[in-house]
């Protein structure tokens, strides 16, 4: 996974016409350090899109732009759009994780 280190990059990787995923999170975060036991394999599972990371801490205003009101969280953009977000509460098992890509992606 790809961290995102600016708001250009954010941008420039969000206009992307493939799908792109991108998981916030913060280093003191309890469940993003969950997440990360289990989300290398659903990257795997899910390779034909490109998997992103932003740090919310580091990279200031995207969290709240995109709404995200709670970590991890996941979205999913396409063309500079969010085209779906999954929230930090459903989140928290590989299960969560698997049925939001399989509804939003197939």
């Amino acid at each position: 996974m790809e961290k995102i280190e600016t708001k250009d990059q954010f941008e420039q990787i969000i206009q992307s016409e493939t799908p792109v995923i991108i998981k916030f999170f913060a280093d003191w975060c309890p469940d993003c350090k969950r997440m990360d036991m289990f989300i290398g394999e659903i990257t795997e599972s899910y390779s034909a899109y490109p998997w992103y990371e932003v740090n919310s801490d580091e990279v200031e205003g995207l969290a709240q732009r995109y709404d995200v009101m709670g970590i991890p969280s996941l979205l999913i953009f396409k063309n500079g759009e969010k085209i779906a977000h999954r929230h930090s509460a459903y989140t928290k098992t590989p299960d969560d994780v698997l049925a939001f890509l399989e509804e939003e992606l197939g």
